[in-house]
């Protein structure tokens, strides 16, 4: 197929002025969401994409939806928030709960060991785009980190990850305020702030899975201020190390956010969250990547639990974090199945935009990347088929 190379160049100027909206793919989605929905018969048809690749692979008893799949337990606690913080008490017994509620165990301890074990190496994928604003809580990630060392789960066993590691420390997400936690991602910089090292090759090279990838026929071409923030250029994304070879298990960790008129919640923090050279993507691609590279067992095989974090979640303005947007939605939201999350997720974002009149009605182009991800097998994304379990701690 025949690529178009056209408006794939990120121009110096263009790629700071996506870095003051919290990275690359926070600015781009904006715009391009609302394109990337629905194929114009009028236009080509969409690039082609290796998803057969990842459905050739024999499903495992991890395998996503998971244990639990088609059911969500949505826990509300109307004190989660208060004097512009999170209460970090409220947090534990949020997750707490939902974790109980969704795998009706007796002791938390026993529902925990339902997907991790003692040995095995835990990564929470999280998402720190916003900053100290907008990312994945510390009291929601803080209480996950306990739940699991309650469970037997080591701390030197636990990892804290996601693509952009200085994106983790600039959120907080540091060794001296997780002492004994891994803190790690692909694109890094040095002590002194190179990408570089002294080879002259990016640091973030020798981070990277070339035997898994997603490729997309649609090529990757950026200058020498971009590329250390996608890795590689062409066609292949890569997968994280890791992911594929560093992690047992993942729990998924995203942030009740908007990405236009639809979520940027489970899939999206996989999706786009686990691979190199994404911003190729965004414009003809959001949908497919955001399912599509779900489907590849280093995340349909290891993902094992979703906690979305919604005690506090913007309505607009998604997925970077601006103040006039951000709100506490007092929730979060528990499931292994990342396209069930997903979905009640998108009904609580939506119901709060056009509450706020910033759109008039839902649509169906916002479901899309959660019915093409259940097309795949990884979760239902139809609401009246969901069990949500309403939690309500106060």
């Amino acid at each position: 197929m025949k690529t178009d190379k056209t408006n794939k160049k990120l121009g110096r100027r263009d790629f700071f002025k996506l870095l003051t909206l919290g990275g690359i793919g926070a600015a781009v989605m904006p715009n391009m969401i609302g394109k990337t929905f629905a194929q114009d018969p009028a236009k080509p048809a969409k690039p082609s994409t290796n998803i057969k690749d990842a459905l050739a692979y024999e499903r495992t008893s991890d395998s996503l939806p998971g244990k639990y799949p088609a059911k969500v337990v949505r826990v509300n606690h109307s004190g989660s928030y208060a004097n512009n913080a999170i209460v970090a008490d409220a947090a534990y017994s949020m997750v707490e709960q939902g974790l109980l509620a969704l795998t009706g165990a007796a002791t938390l301890k026993e529902a925990w060991l339902q997907f991790v074990k003692p040995g095995e190496r835990i990564g929470l994928k999280l998402n720190p785009i916003g900053g100290t604003l907008l990312s994945s809580s510390h009291e929601v990630v803080s209480a996950v980190i306990a739940q699991l060392e309650e469970a037997g789960i080591d701390r030197s066993n636990i990892t804290i990850w996601d693509r952009r590691e200085f994106q983790l420390h600039e959120a907080g997400f540091t060794p001296d305020r997780y002492p004994g936690i891994r803190i790690v991602g692909v694109e890094c910089k040095d002590a002194q702030g190179s990408f570089y090292g002294a080879d002259g090759k990016l640091l973030s090279e020798s981070r990277i899975d070339k035997d898994w990838y997603y490729w997309a026929d649609v090529d990757g071409e950026y200058d020498e201020y971009t590329m250390p923030y996608m890795v590689n250029g062409g066609k292949f994304s890569y997968f994280s190390k890791i992911l594929t070879q560093e992690l047992d298990k993942v729990i998924n960790i995203p942030i009740l956010k908007n990405a236009g008129a639809t979520v940027t919640l489970c899939l999206k923090n996989l999706g786009f969250g686990c691979i190199t050279n994404t911003s190729r993507l965004h414009q003809q691609l959001w949908v497919e990547t955001c399912a599509e590279v779900c489907a590849f067992p280093p995340i349909r095989d290891k993902v094992v639990l979703n906690i979305a974090d919604g005690i506090i979640g913007c309505y607009n303005g998604g997925p970077g974090a601006n103040p006039q947007f951000i709100v506490p939605y007092n929730t979060v939201l528990v499931g292994t199945d990342p396209v069930a999350v997903d979905r009640v997720g998108y009904d609580i974002v939506i119901a709060k935009r056009i509450e706020m009149k910033v759109q008039e009605e839902d649509t169906e182009k916002g479901k899309s990347a959660m019915r093409l991800a259940s097309s795949l097998g990884l979760g239902e994304s139809e609401i009246e088929k969901i069990d949500v379990k309403n939690v309500n701690l106060a």
